[in-house]
């Protein structure tokens, strides 16, 4: 299948991953084993905070604590090597630019905890440090062709705002980006950093959640990673999963 990424046949838990992203041909070519898994849900009710989910961030982050005596062991972690190789030849120093699932986690084992930013966001960043994997989130109803999403490399002078970010940046054209097909609009810096024009608020009713894989990560990683983000959406978002 020209242009299509490996489609996954795995059931885990409650019901069937997809992986629709189109992949550019030449990317799966010069690195093998990239590919993601997608969760698309519906009928979300997203909240600043809640208390339950508190009481769950502040046991996930003492595993991590737990599990990493000093930030030198962060290092070591084969997944978050995998992900630092992968933002070298892409042109991201990951020195400078951390992985986001390695910066959480660092941020856990160097005695902070993990930001507060609403319960969908915060229920995706506790499977993503409890995973050693990268996650990226997407509103449903910002991205023009919800089922029409395209990985490539940029090209030059493309322009990029991602959240957190003042203002746009122009790419240089080594960074692989996810595109909106349909209204040829860039939702992320693949596995970087996700637009702010299709991030999720707690205006967001459906919402597609996508694991990152990279050469290194394999797809039990993603699935693990796939199956927890189902369970905690369930649990403090009220989410339902499309087939």
């Amino acid at each position: 299948m020209s242009h299509l990424s490996l489609l996954t046949n795995s059931w885990i838990k409650h019901g069937k991953l997809k992986m629709v992203l189109r992949i550019e041909d030449n990317l799966t070519q010069s690195f093998p084993g990239l590919q993601v898994l997608e969760i698309r849900m519906d009928n979300l009710s997203i909240e600043n905070t809640r208390n339950d989910l508190d009481l769950f961030k502040k046991q996930v982050q003492q595993r991590i604590r737990n599990a990493y005596h000093s930030l030198e062991e962060i290092r070591d972690e084969p997944r978050f090597r995998a992900y630092r190789d992968f933002f070298w030849r892409v042109g991201i120093d990951p020195t400078k630019t951390r992985p986001a699932a390695e910066a959480l986690t660092r941020r856990i084992v160097g005695g902070r905890d993990l930001p507060t930013i609403n319960t969908f966001v915060d229920s995706y960043n506790l499977a993503s440090v409890s995973t050693s994997t990268a996650i990226a989130a997407f509103d449903l109803d910002s991205i023009s062709g919800g089922e029409e999403l395209y990985m490539r490399k940029a090209r030059p002078i493309e322009s990029f705002k991602g959240i957190g970010m003042n203002s746009e940046i122009q790419l240089e054209g080594k960074e692989i980006v996810i595109e909106d097909e349909r209204g040829h609009n860039l939702i992320a810096i693949y596995p970087h950093r996700d637009s702010d024009d299709s991030r999720v608020t707690l205006q967001t009713k459906r919402a597609l959640l996508m694991m990152c894989g990279v050469p290194g990560i394999t797809l039990p990683n993603l699935e693990e990673a796939a199956s927890l983000s189902r369970e905690l959406l369930e649990r403090f978002c009220g989410a339902s999963f499309s087939e």
